[in-house]
């Protein structure tokens, strides 16, 4: 089978590009198409995201295994696409350069037959330019009483000299 992909930068202007990919293709392969539609050179960092209807974030899919041996990890090049998207899930969420962020909405539109004599990866339709900086992002947590100062301040800066880093010093 065939999966058809609306990938949709998040953007104030319309930015995307439809992608046809076999259903057996990875993650990686995925990664690397998007990365080539949108004219990256592809020495970034990207990951995926499992997504919810909401586009809530879910469970990272990364591109390299920077844990160690974190045996729990999924890696792009291990994951097929039809073990993460189907009709009930068909949201996900791809990241690339965690410095810029550039955020791209991916969509499962549809899952058709194979045509003959078509190659995949299929580049079926192009919309917009991507801008040449990655759109602002703003950031926002579930509690931002913290960080807007609402919170009890008894530490006292200026008395550095009396805390006691031996006693909890490890």
């Amino acid at each position: 089978m065939v999966y058809r992909f609306r990938v949709i930068l998040d953007a104030d202007e319309d930015v995307f590009r439809d992608i046809e990919m076999l259903q057996e293709s990875t993650l990686e392969d995925l990664h690397n198409t998007i990365v080539q539609s949108f004219g990256f050179d592809g020495t970034e960092m990207a990951s995926f995201y499992i997504s919810d209807e909401e586009w809530n974030q879910g469970e990272e899919i990364h591109q390299f295994d920077m844990s160690g041996h974190d045996t729990s990890i999924k890696l792009m090049n291990e994951t097929t696409l039809d073990s993460v998207v189907s009709e009930s899930q068909t949201k996900l969420i791809y990241v690339y350069d965690f410095l810029k962020m550039w955020t791209f909405f991916v969509e499962l539109a549809q899952i058709a037959e194979i045509e003959e004599g078509r190659d995949y990866p299929n580049l079926m339709f192009v919309h917009g330019q991507i801008p040449e900086n990655a759109p602002d992002k703003e950031f926002k947590g579930e509690d931002e009483g913290f960080l807007n100062g609402d919170y009890n301040d008894d530490f006292d800066s200026d008395d550095l000299d009396n805390l006691s880093f031996d006693e909890n010093w490890s």
